[in-house]
């Protein structure tokens, strides 16, 4: 009889038994307590949030509550370890091949003032949420102004955003567009200034539009 799941290192967790290795991947070594847990947890048992569940945690500035499919997050924390092996770092590899921005980023104008100081794509590694959901980030030029002392936008910055949102998406019902930006400690990508969009049961077509046809690095594998 094969092993049962609580038997297995969390490495070998939702991984065919044929592909299964001894010793922990570099990827996986001297990851966080939270990371381990999701990786060690089967997909079968992990439940992906509902869109009112995505809008509880964004209303309650619960981000850190946003997980990863625990395979998804597998092949993310691969992706990204080698990533780092080719350009160096995340941000090398973002800002030259997927936004095709060079260093020192400077805007031409004020916060949202000109369309190329914008760009909005995919997230190539959405968190576990409804798949009606649309999960997109949007890079921008210029920094997004925040309270130092809480690390949260101040509310300048907010009413920017809020602005923005409402006429980029402005073809969906306001019910179903939701935007955060997570805090500083949560970013993957620190160097580049970003937001997210979420977007439940989009026209793809719409989705496609603004997005220039972009296709997250998840479904290119």
């Amino acid at each position: 009889m094969g092993s049962t799941t609580q038997d297995l290192p969390y490495w070998q967790v939702n991984v065919p038994e044929h592909l299964r290795t001894a010793e922990c991947p570099d990827f996986l070594r001297n990851i966080s307590d939270k990371d381990r847990g999701i990786i060690s947890t089967p997909d079968s048992e992990y439940q992906r949030d509902s869109w009112a569940v995505v809008q509880q945690k964004v209303a309650q500035n619960r981000l850190e509550l946003f997980q990863r499919v625990p395979s998804d997050l597998r092949r993310y924390l691969a992706y990204t370890w080698k990533l780092r092996q080719d350009y160096g770092s995340v941000m090398n590899f973002i800002l030259s091949e997927r936004l095709g921005w060079t260093l020192p980023i400077t805007p031409r104008g004020r916060p949202f003032e000109f369309d190329d100081d914008v760009k909005v794509l995919r997230n190539d590694w959405p968190y576990g949420i409804d798949e009606r959901i649309v999960h997109l980030v949007v890079w921008t030029k210029f920094a997004l102004e925040e309270d130092p002392e809480t690390g949260d936008l101040t509310d300048a910055a907010r009413a920017e955003i809020d602005a923005y949102v409402r006429k980029k998406f402005s073809r969906m019902r306001p019910d179903h567009v939701i935007w955060f930006k997570n805090w500083a400690s949560l970013k993957s990508v620190k160097s580049v200034e970003h937001f997210h969009v979420m977007l439940f049961d989009p026209d793809m077509e719409f989705v496609n539009e603004i997005t220039n046809g972009d296709v997250p690095l998840c479904d290119r594998e």
